[in-house]
């Protein structure tokens, strides 16, 4: 354990073996740091915060401040979770839970770049790319392996699927299905072919994911009626994902096809 003289760690924290902490950070009593994370300068980390194993968290990066919500008071219990290996750059902020007993949570594996907000109750996966100055509201969900490009914006409650990618500088207030790729204000433009090649979707999966999106946004039925008509196909799990999500996605609505969009 490596930690500088001008570093405030109170005695209550919990340290973890082989755990650096940089100078003027303020570590809380409530605070668990695991093995090996490094903690650069000017970090704080207040309030009920657990963190994993691994991780580094760059300057000036704050976790477990209370959430920007009018309605809290800071009598109640809520906090933050951290898996490991997470590479949380500077200036990042990731605020506790709201209501009593909820939790902000991130996995593992994730990169937070320079100046994103992770807002009160969000919830973000594994292996998630979340690129500089991204705001999340409370609530958000990000599903594994969603890249948010820099400057985006996603409105409180609303769920990314898994292998979503976003394009810089886009908003979005609906929720975005899996796979797709999504860019401006809540627009769908296609299938993430390329990523789930990476991910190592086979063609037969590739192909019936297809199949899903076109019915969905390109086949001229609504939703229910296209959601019907994907409950009697014999698709893999991969595109029953897709059509599940949508399924699931009633309160919000899903982002619609940008019209003029390339066909698949």
């Amino acid at each position: 354990m490596k930690i500088h003289p001008t570093a405030l760690v109170d005695p209550d924290a919990k340290i973890g073996a082989g755990v650096e902490i940089g100078p003027f950070s303020i570590i809380g009593p409530q605070a668990v740091i695991g093995e090996r994370t490094i903690v650069q300068s000017h970090v704080v980390i207040e309030g009920d915060v657990t963190i994993g194993g691994g991780n580094f968290i760059g300057h000036g990066a704050i976790i477990g401040a209370p959430p920007q919500d009018a309605s809290f008071s800071p009598e109640r219990k809520t906090k933050v979770e951290i898996g490991n290996d997470n590479l949380i750059r500077e200036y990042c902020t990731i605020h506790r839970g709201s209501p009593e007993g909820s939790v902000t949570k991130i996995g593992n594996k994730n990169f937070l770049m320079a100046g994103a907000h992770v807002g009160h109750n969000c919830l973000i996966g594994n292996n998630v790319v979340i690129a500089n100055n991204c705001l999340l509201a409370g609530h958000v969900s990000v599903d594994d392996g969603a890249f948010l490009g820099g400057g985006s914006t996603f409105h409180q409650h609303m769920h990314v699927g898994r292998l979503v990618m976003v394009q810089g500088s886009s908003a979005f207030g609906k929720d975005l299905p899996p796979f797709v790729i999504a860019a401006e204000r809540n627009s769908v433009f296609g299938i993430n072919v390329i990523g789930l090649k990476r991910a190592g979707f086979s063609v037969q999966d590739r192909d019936e994911i297809k199949t899903a999106f076109k019915l969905l946004y390109t086949s001229g039925l609504n939703i229910s009626q296209a959601l019907e008509k994907g409950a009697a196909l014999n698709l893999g799990a991969p595109a029953r994902e897709f059509l599940d999500f949508v399924v699931n996605a009633k309160k919000r609505g899903i982002c619609p096809l940008k019209r003029g969009a390339d066909e698949l």
